[in-house]
């Protein structure tokens, strides 16, 4: 019998993960040729969501559990759990109820034809309509100047074949964009809609500047070459306009040797602006070589403190990453 793994990356999510399994059971019960599996990795919570997912264990075997010792991050996190279930197919979700499980028959659905993936997009949001305004600029922007396809509103949320998940625990990259990689990759997928819907509990901690730009970077650096290229074009720019007034300015004190004097201000505003810019372009080679730096030392996805249900032994001695 052919199983379906649901992973569910979980931090502080106390008041979520008991309805939300259940609402998941009762999506996957309606295909009893299936057997199941509902996976929490969760990211070192400081709520009682780890006491919660052990009751849930004892209550159903069915419901399993990864505890990391730390927080590594959502993306981190999410890829590692992919790694560890033991489906024919694992469907990713979050933990809020923002996504549907409404949508799982429907993946299921399409997996049976044949898809390999299946990704679920945000066409409309109950979110702040401003977020996704500038949400839908950060995916086009990205979507214009990637070399692969990017997909927009599309957060991770859908069902991934074990071939897909195989590949991906064959690429051994510690800094992996699971978004980049669908579409990159080359499975045979398809894109199905969905409302987003309002956080069911809590609040969600993947909201502050700083962790929305890490993963900005991420697919930007991994993704494109723009920001290198800008600024060899840009220096270029800027060297020619900077020859071209030199020039100028040499004739210029040549022919009006006796002319009045110009003064400092112009080349102190030029020499700031120069500044400025050499700065922004630093910065942004500084995105490449951290990403590289990251790759290079190879550090593991997760470190695991403790697993739940995972009681054979081909499951506990699955490949780490």
């Amino acid at each position: 019998m052919k199983r379906i793994s649901v992973l569910i990356p979980t931090y502080n999510e106390e008041d979520n993960v008991e309805p939300l399994s259940k609402a998941i059971v009762e999506q996957l019960e309606c295909f009893p040729r299936y057997d199941y599996e509902i996976v929490f990795i969760d990211n070192d919570s400081q709520d009682n969501t780890r006491n919660i997912i052990r009751a849930l264990n004892q209550n159903n075997p069915k419901i399993k559990a990864v505890f990391n010792a730390k927080n590594f991050g959502p993306n981190n996190s999410t890829v590692y759990g992919m790694l560890q279930v033991t489906g024919d197919c694992a469907i990713v979700m979050a933990a809020d109820f923002q996504e549907p499980v409404e949508m799982i028959p429907k993946m299921i659905e399409q997996w049976e034809k044949g898809y390999k993936i299946v990704s679920c997009i945000k066409t409309t949001s109950k979110e702040n309509q401003i977020i996704r305004f500038f949400r839908s600029c950060y995916y086009r922007l990205i979507k214009r100047f990637s070399e692969v396809e990017q997909i927009e509103h599309y957060t991770g949320f859908g069902l991934y074949d074990a071939s897909f998940l195989e590949v991906l625990r064959n690429l051994n990259d510690p800094t992996p964009f699971l978004r980049g990689l669908v579409a990159e990759l080359g499975f045979k997928r398809i894109s199905i809609p969905y409302e987003q819907q309002l956080r069911r509990a809590g609040y969600s901690k993947f909201n502050s500047f700083f962790k929305l730009y890490d993963v900005a970077m991420l697919s930007f650096t991994s993704y494109t070459k723009v920001g290198l290229r800008l600024a060899t074009f840009f220096g270029a720019f800027i060297a020619f306009v900077s020859f071209v007034v030199a020039v100028f300015y040499l004739v210029y004190k040549l022919v009006h040797w006796n002319a009045f004097e110009v003064g400092t201000a112009p080349m102190v505003v030029g020499m700031f602006f120069l500044g400025g810019v050499q700065l922004i372009f630093l910065g942004l080679i500084g995105e490449y070589i951290l990403s590289i730096n990251k790759r290079v030392m190879n550090r593991p996805l997760v470190v695991e403190l403790e697993r739940i249900g995972f009681e054979s032994e081909s499951d506990n001695e699955k490949e780490k990453v």
